[in-house]
């Protein structure tokens, strides 16, 4: 008896049902601009950020056309990206942070060019609700973006303090740890689950219902050959 086709079990689309034919060839020319881009100005290090690590995942989500892959990107960054458009726009309305986080925008020390990549903050989740609506959205994608921050979390308490990767050493609100490393990391892992997580997740599961078999993709007949 067949067990269910290879997208329903969170595998790849092949190459003739593959749901996103050109924007996975899209998300491979971004990778090769964005990329080096970020590593040459902000660090290797610096793609442990949950949101860095969220472009390379859902890259490679539209590329093996993996609803599993994708859906758990749209469970990271749906709030982080409110967040960050809503401190970007407080900047620029206003001249002030409404609580900081991407002082970097107006940084001069960086090049220009650089910076506005970060708008990938704006773009992603549309990009990301749009395969969802394709695809349906894959209930495991909470779990598997708990274990994926979760790790992210730890090796970034490995480097350096000063860099602060995801709050590993102070909280974003207060600038403050909470208690020695394994409690703040604690900490900060629950209040990531609370505040952008499973708030995301509740979402996603009401608006894109998990479709079964294949990725939505068309008859064979309709197919271009």
């Amino acid at each position: 008896m067949r067990s269910g086709a290879p997208e329903e079990q969170g595998m790849p689309a092949s190459s003739t049902t593959h749901p996103f034919p050109v924007l996975r060839w899209l998300a491979l020319l971004w990778m090769a601009l964005w990329l080096p881009a970020y590593a040459w100005v902000w660090g290797w290090a610096n793609l442990l950020l949950w949101c860095d690590a969220a472009v390379i995942l859902t890259c490679l989500g539209l590329r093996r056309g993996s609803r599993l892959l994708l859906s758990s990107q749209a469970v990271s960054t749906l709030v982080a990206a409110l967040l960050w458009g809503l401190d970007a726009g407080w900047r620029l309305a206003l001249g002030r942070h409404l609580f900081g986080g991407t002082e970097y925008l107006w940084d001069a020390r960086y090049p220009a060019w650089v910076r506005l990549l970060s708008l990938f903050h704006v773009g992603l989740p549309a990009v990301l609700l749009w395969t969802l609506r394709k695809t349906g959205y894959d209930r495991r994608g909470l779990a598997a973006q708990s274990g994926i921050a979760a790790a992210l979390l730890l090796v970034s308490r490995f480097v350096r303090p000063e860099l602060n990767l995801n709050f590993a050493f102070r909280d974003p609100l207060l600038h403050r740890a909470w208690g020695p490393g394994p409690v703040h990391l604690g900490v900060i892992f629950l209040g990531l689950l609370a505040v952008a997580y499973v708030p995301a997740h509740l979402l996603l599961r009401r608006v894109f219902p998990e479709k079964r078999g294949a990725m939505n993709s068309p008859p064979a007949e309709e197919r271009v050959t």
